[in-house]
């Protein structure tokens, strides 16, 4: 198997890092190997005292690249008669985000040096940390005086989740971790960083998808925001800025080549290329097969959707998204990001905190076994998918959950549909504010652990929004993408691919079976969904002016119609 050429993947998740080895001819994955973070709660780093902190050790990372690529290059030896990791020619990585990291001159983690080492401000700030959003608040006021063409890139709002956020929190809650730190850099941004030995901050390849939906990034007004207008908010902020970048890539350039160092570590060859780092959900999206009208959703613990737009054609700033961005997904389109705080999250939560069942009552399978059997309205419960805030529309993680219509006879089955169901609404007005805004979703592809292992999830998605849900082929789509990313950077002299529409037409595709709509529960989620309308604008917007008395009445009389026609 001479002629044979991989790529490798590696996908830093919140909880663990997959390495995936795949066969660039035709995505066959011949090696995968996962590894849980050791510190923390599930590889968070969290403090009772605050619920919105969430953070993540950086040496998680090292740890889990030198202990997952060879136990995939392993696997890969046993699969492939005479596979020789000499034959893997890119590196591809994706990261979550925004999860910042404070750093010294030299690119090193302030959490690895004695005086940081157990500081929790001084580790890296994963993306589901909140403990910015009143900063957040301020960083969209202020936008919205003086420079509102920077909101109109990021859906209209600056969120929580983000980069600046996260820092301006930091220099006002932990001064001398942020003294200590002389740049801050994207975990996108590190991976690459580290495995090609280029960990200076000043010059790394920073990532395209990271700096433009995170930090405000856009070559239209010099890269990231004006000097004077950070240092509005914070003059220490102004001048971090000197610090960080001044340029940015799209992952089909190489960030450098494998260290010596890292390539005797790994057991792969030297100087083979190390693509510029991009977030989870838009690698997803490209090994998912994202195209123009192909809309994506990665549904894991949260859901982040994707979808492109080609640069060349015009498009509108669409409100309440989480960024467009040229090149961040794709090179020669725009990138459009949006998604749900808590998808999988609100599931694990049911499961593991309200409803301890256990295995044969209260577990993931039993549950959804006995949801099955429910009709759409038939509980007369109806809910919120806010249990980690609103990523789109909205954008307002200070939001919360909310479940309407429980009686003395409610059963857990009930709830746990209704979460379901909520999470699907969800879905469906992000969909419809894309649209609105003239981007045309022909089809939808679903991929991650849900969209595969949970038919129920895809048959209400497919109910409520009245689209076909496909699922992609690979139950590993963000690693399988950050593969295509490393053949690209490769490029065809040294066996990989020379674009991404080529590397996806050779290593991606979706499965045959699809999961479509059922007209007659579509119709009733229909109704189902101008109720769950009326609990979003009122919860969710200063602008509503209706009355919520009808809501539970309107679900009651759902529920016996829904039940008078359910065969005894």
């Amino acid at each position: 198997m001479k002629n044979v050429k991989y790529a490798l993947g590696l996908d830093f998740g919140t909880s663990s890092v997959r390495a995936l080895v795949v066969d660039i001819r035709n995505g066959a994955e011949v090696g995968t190997a996962i590894f849980a973070y050791p510190s923390g709660a599930a590889g968070i780093l969290l403090d009772p005292r605050d619920p919105d902190l969430a953070r993540q050790n950086p040496a998680d990372w090292i740890l889990g690249i030198e202990k997952a690529v060879p136990a995939a290059l392993a696997e890969a030896r046993k699969k492939v008669r005479g596979f020789d990791p000499a034959s893997v020619v890119g590196i591809g990585v994706d990261t979550t985000g925004s999860t910042p990291l404070p750093v010294d001159r030299a690119g090193r983690p302030l959490a690895f040096t004695k005086e940081f080492r157990r500081n929790l401000d001084a580790q890296a700030w994963l993306w589901k940390d909140h403990t910015g959003h009143a900063e957040a608040a301020e960083i969209t006021a202020r936008a919205a005086a003086e420079h509102p063409e920077y909101l109109a890139k990021c859906g209209g709002t600056y969120s929580s989740e983000w980069f600046w956020s996260k820092i301006l929190h930091c220099l006002r809650t932990a001064p001398k971790v942020a003294a200590a730190a002389y740049s801050w850099v994207e975990c996108a941004d590190y991976i690459p960083g580290v495995l090609a030995g280029m960990t200076d901050p000043l010059r790394m390849k920073r990532s395209r998808c990271a700096a433009g939906h995170k930090a405000m990034f856009n070559d239209r007004w010099g890269g990231l925001p004006a000097k004077a207008f950070l240092a509005g908010l914070d003059p220490r902020l102004g001048e971090l800025r000197d610090r960080l970048y001044r340029k940015t890539w799209t992952s089909d350039v190489s960030a450098g080549g494998l260290t010596k160092e890292w390539a005797a570590k790994l057991g792969l060859r030297p100087g083979i290329a190390v693509a510029v780092g991009a977030f989870d959900a838009h690698l997803g999206g490209v090994g998912s097969g994202v195209r123009p009208g192909r809309f994506v959703k990665i549904v894991g613990t949260s859901t982040c959707d994707i979808c492109v737009w080609p640069s060349s054609k015009r498009l509108p700033d669409v409100p309440g998204l989480c960024g467009i961005v040229d090149g961040s997904v794709l090179p020669g389109c725009f990138g459009l990001e949006a998604g749900q705080s808590a998808v999988g999250d609100i599931f694990n939560w049911f499961v593991d905190t309200i409803e301890p069942g256990g295995p044969k009552k209260g577990s993931h399978a039993a549950l959804t076994r006995k949801a099955a059997a429910l009709g759409p309205g038939e509980s007369g419960l109806l809910a919120l998918d806010w249990h980690n805030g609103n990523r789109t529309v909205l954008v307002d993680q200070r939001l919360t959950g909310l479940l309407v219509g429980l009686t003395l006879h409610t059963r857990p089955e009930e709830i746990y549909r209704a979460l379901i169901e909520a999470t699907a609404f969800g879905a469906l007005t992000i969909i419809r504010r894309f649209e609105e805004y003239g981007v045309r979703i022909g089809e939808v592809v679903n991929c991650g652990g849900i969209a595969e292992k949970n038919p129920l999830v895809m048959r209400i998605y497919a109910d409520v929004t009245g689209l076909e849900m496909k699922v992609a082929r690979s139950a590993q789509t963000c690693a399988l993408g950050a593969a295509m990313a490393g053949a690209v950077a490769a490029g065809p002299r040294s066996g990989g691919h020379a674009s991404f529409a080529e590397a996806q037409a050779a290593m991606g595709g979706v499965r045959k079976t699809a999961h479509k709509p059922n007209a007659a529960n579509h119709r009733i989620y229909l109704e189902l969904y101008g109720l769950y309308r009326e609990l979003h604008d009122a919860f969710g917007t200063a602008a509503w002016t209706g009355n919520l008395r009808r809501v539970m009445k309107d679900l009651l009389n759902l529920r016996d119609r829904q039940r008078s026609r359910k065969p005894c």
